[in-house]
């Protein structure tokens, strides 16, 4: 387990998986995270999602975040396309408890893993993909250091019309812990 300010990293129980198929198909926090059709997961789905998780297996890393004061899970995060040979990798991270939106979680939760990805894992670069119109998620991610790296021009077709995607890095030269 991986602590920060106001949360935890750790591995995910299946005490998780009611909470996380709620968050999964909550259709607000859905649409901020899948370019894909925003079709219901079903609990049998997130269960075998939960179960079939296996951390260093592929060089991927799964973390439920809880509230470090309650015990409390409240989303998850993850590192993907590991690739060792030039020290790169994929996260994404999900806030799915509306009740800790806007209050530093988030940000809390990146920090943890970012010093895990580069202390740990020893990854040089840290990349992601935002939606356009997911404001709060850019807001978060400049707050911990993250750059704009371009434009995905027309990217992903969400509620009848284009957005665009960012990708987003960090470097491990432009870290401060």
């Amino acid at each position: 387990m991986y602590n920060g300010r106001l949360v935890r990293l750790r591995a995910y129980k299946e005490e998780d998986i009611e909470r996380a198929v709620e968050f999964i198909n909550d259709e607000e926090v859905k649409k901020l995270l899948d370019s894909n059709i925003p079709f219901p997961m079903t609990k049998w789905q997130e269960a075998e999602w939960v179960r079939t998780r296996k951390a260093n297996e592929d060089f991927t890393y799964d973390f439920a975040i809880e509230d470090l004061e309650t015990g409390s899970y409240i989303g998850g995060c993850s590192i993907n396309k590991c690739d060792m040979k030039n020290r790169t990798c994929v996260i994404g991270i999900m806030i799915g408890d509306k009740n800790y939106w806007n209050k530093g979680y988030g940000s809390d939760a990146l920090k943890v893993l970012i010093k895990f990805i580069f202390e740990e894992v020893n990854m040089n670069k840290i990349k992601l993909f935002v939606f356009s119109f997911n404001s709060r998620a850019i807001a978060c991610y400049k707050r911990v250091g993250f750059k704009e790296e371009g434009l995905l021009k027309n990217e992903i077709y969400r509620n009848g019309k284009y957005y665009d995607a960012i990708p987003m890095a960090l470097f491990k030269a432009d870290w401060i812990e």
